[in-house]
């Protein structure tokens, strides 16, 4: 597998237990949102900071559809 696609699994179901929800609820959210190919696609980014910063990255992606930075 790809670390792109081992990575993204892991920020789902890290990002799902920060708010108490399930990685497949997560997943249907972004996926509402059309977001899902932009959180996949800043592995770059996410996989050298801190996991909190991703985090709230993808809660503004999906609250008002712009990253957080």
């Amino acid at each position: 597998m790809r670390k792109e696609f081992l990575f993204f699994s892991y920020l789902i179901e890290s990002y799902a237990e920060y708010k108490g929800i399930t990685a497949a609820e997560a997943l249907k959210i972004l996926d509402e949102k059309n977001q899902t190919d932009f959180v996949y696609n800043m592995y770059e980014m996410y996989h050298t900071e801190s996991i909190n910063n991703a985090f709230m990255d993808i809660d503004s992606l999906i609250t008002t559809g712009k990253p957080a930075w």
